[in-house]
């Protein structure tokens, strides 16, 4: 036997014994991080080669659809509830105690920034799937997406009848000072921060354009304007939790608790994205419903009936108002999620959005509510 057939047999035997199930080992320890890769990577194939999952004709006019933009929609990063910090819980204020405490800021010059508008679509992503009637929901946990999806089949966990004169539905607003752009432009001053507490211009406004409708169409309601996040951001859930339970400790009657909010979505380089969609020849800010899935503490005894609700309000939404929703954001997190069986969080467009849009959104989401209780 010459020496090279000995060393290539030799080597041979190095390779398969010792490097080849290091390989392996290797591959496998590291399997999900190279699924994740070689799946972004396709993801990005596709929308270079044209076969994207969101067409440019779906996408209203001046919106640009980019490789930044599959990141956006399917694999960002969800803001987490604060921490509880030890902290005493705030007493909140009345909003109209602290009108002119965060005046809104005068003179926005300075282009500081990128506002780009962008229209979130359905996703064919597997954290993602259809709900009966309309919309989509993003399952963010471990719970399986076909016990969801017969969940969201169920209807409604409450009925709609009310007695007369007592409410039904709750707005509340646990981060009251959430702002918007007050004109619709492609840049921002880094002088707005976002927040003011005054109430014709922060969220509250949207929460008074949802009441609107409901007044028009005879639901019972309670909007409470209490300001938890000023002056002290630190545990603004933890006043607001206080706050529904002795709403609801006064009126059993009320079924429904919607804390409506603001998104913050901007992008590593700064660039604030706005969530939009056209209705009826109008720009509305999108919204976001997020229904909280209990973590195994027992902490939402009742997370699958506000899941119900929130699958039968999408679908409402979306059948009157095509586009205005982004997908139900289904995740383990807590929002107070835990004081009735109609317990949902409602994001209404981001600080990029300008108020007329948010507003506008209010408007619409304030409709589809009221049907929901006039059927």
């Amino acid at each position: 036997m010459g020496l090279k057939t000995v060393c290539r047999r030799a080597l041979f035997c190095i390779f398969t014994v010792f490097v080849l199930p290091m390989c392996i080992f290797s591959a496998a320890k590291h399997s999900q991080y190279l699924s994740d890769i070689a799946e972004g990577s396709s993801k990005l194939l596709m929308i270079r080669r044209g076969r994207k999952e969101i067409s440019r004709d779906e996408i209203l006019p001046g919106t640009e659809i980019s490789t930044q933009s599959y990141w956006d929609i399917a694999l960002a990063e969800n803001d987490s509830e604060p921490v509880d910090d030890g902290t005493a819980v705030p007493s909140p204020l009345h909003s109209e105690d602290v009108d002119g405490m965060i005046p809104y800021p005068a003179d926005l010059t300075d282009h500081d920034g990128a506002i780009e508008k962008y229209t979130y679509q359905r996703s064919d992503e597997p954290s993602f799937f259809n709900i009966f009637g309309g919309g989509q929901v993003r399952n963010c946990t471990l719970y399986d997406n076909n016990e969801l999806i017969a969940l969201s089949r169920q209807g409604l966990p409450f009925d709609t009848d009310y007695p007369e004169g007592q409410p039904v539905i709750l707005i509340y607003h646990t981060h009251a000072t959430e702002s918007f752009e007050l004109e619709d432009k492609d840049w921002y001053d880094r002088d707005f921060s976002g927040k003011t507490t005054e109430r014709d211009k922060n969220i509250i406004s949207v929460g008074d354009r949802i009441c609107e409708q409901l007044d028009k169409a005879g639901i019972p309601y309670i909007h409470d304007t209490l300001v938890h996040d000023y002056p002290s951001y630190d545990n603004a859930y933890y006043s607001s939790h206080d706050a529904v339970q002795k709403i609801l400790a006064e009126y059993p009657s009320i079924k429904v608790c919607l804390d409506i909010h603001r998104d913050g979505i901007e992008r590593s380089d700064g660039t604030r994205i706005a969530p939009v969609a056209e209705i009826n020849g109008k720009e509305a800010a999108q919204i976001m419903i997020i229904s909280c899935a209990d973590d195994g503490s027992g902490n939402i005894p009742d997370f699958r009936e506000n899941f119900r609700f929130a699958c039968v309000l999408q679908s409402k939404i979306e059948n009157r108002f095509q586009g205005l929703t982004r997908p139900v954001l289904f995740d383990t997190r807590f929002y107070n999620q835990d004081l009735s069986s109609g317990s949902l969080l409602i994001e209404v467009g981001s600080h990029g959005n300008t108020l007329a849009q948010a507003q506008y959104s209010g408007e619409l989401v304030g409709r589809a509510l009221a049907d929901l209780f006039s059927e």
